[in-house]
């Protein structure tokens, strides 16, 4: 029987520290105790710090943005009592503005009363802060003085129009003559006609103008219809230039009929003219006051 000799195993301690041979250099270098700090494994400790420290900083960089990305409250703890001056600085500058403005509307006030575009500080619905200064001048409020009125009150010439009966009552005249009015020359006439009947004959050259109304106590020409008004309408001659063959102007006196708002109106020719205004009147030209009957026929010496 053959004998076969014992193999001892191989120490597995010491093919491990011969596959891994740089794990203890490795943790060596490490330790920090191991050399001084002035030394190669000391410089490599001072970067490992530097980095850390780095680290350090961004991390706290990342965390402060995200925080105020978040809507979380800043620590500004160190930096706020570098910004209380700041702060008072600013809160000065508003009450200084405050004052100014508060001077402002206090003047606006006695020139005569707030502004369009600021709220009155009275209204209850005004959300316009007030200044807390309590430096604000107390302006009396403005008073209202009454100024004078130079404009046409219209009495002077209500005087000047009026007439007087002789029972004591008095008549205003709705109408007044303008500058141009003339006596005529010609011999104007109205014949007045009731049907196919002359009743009247009427000179209308020997004043200017002639109204024609219900009234008695103004009216030149009365007429007695209901419809009529009491200041119907006026029978006015007028100077007025018209050019002759040649193209020159020349200077001619011509009636004209200016009804006075009447409440039927006047017709000249069956045409019923427009108030207020000056119509030209012609010879042979029929003219009726509101629903009246009567006619009156325009005519002058010439015609005649």
């Amino acid at each position: 029987m053959v004998r076969v000799p014992s193999v001892s195993p191989p120490r597995r301690s010491s093919t491990r520290e011969q596959e891994r041979p740089g794990r203890r250099e490795y943790d060596r270098r490490d330790r920090p105790d191991d050399r001084d700090s002035k030394g190669e494994y000391g410089t490599y400790r001072r970067d490992r710090e530097d980095e850390r420290r780095h680290r350090d900083r961004r991390d706290t960089g990342r965390r402060d943005y995200n925080g105020r990305r978040d809507g979380r409250p800043e620590d500004n703890s160190g930096s706020g009592r570098r910004d209380e001056p700041d702060r008072e600085r600013r809160r000065n500058r508003d009450e200084n503005k405050d004052r100014r403005s508060e001077r402002r509307r206090s003047k606006s006030r006695e020139r005569g009363g707030p502004s369009r575009r600021s709220a009155s500080p009275n209204q209850p619905g005004s959300t316009r802060p007030r200044s807390d200064s309590r430096t604000r001048s107390k302006s009396p409020p403005p008073v209202d003085k009454a100024k004078p009125n130079f404009a046409q009150s219209g009495l002077l010439a209500a005087a000047t129009n009026t007439v007087k009966a002789v029972d004591g009552t008095s008549t205003v005249l709705k109408y007044n003559e303008p500058p141009e009015a003339r006596k005529p020359a010609l011999g104007w006439r109205l014949y007045v006609f009731k049907g196919s009947e002359q009743t009247e004959l009427l000179h209308i050259h020997r004043q200017s103008a002639y109204l024609i109304g219900r009234d008695r106590t103004v009216a030149d020409i009365t007429v007695e219809h209901p419809s009529c008004s009491k200041q119907h309408a006026v029978i006015q001659h007028r100077q007025v230039h018209e050019k002759d063959e040649f193209g020159v102007p020349k200077p001619a006196i011509k009636p004209f009929i200016i009804d006075l708002e009447s409440t039927n109106g006047t017709h000249v020719n069956n045409d019923a003219i427009p108030t207020s205004r000056y119509y030209e009147l012609r010879a042979n030209d029929v003219i009726k006051f509101g629903q009246s009957t009567r006619e009156y026929v325009l005519l002058h010496d010439d015609v005649a």
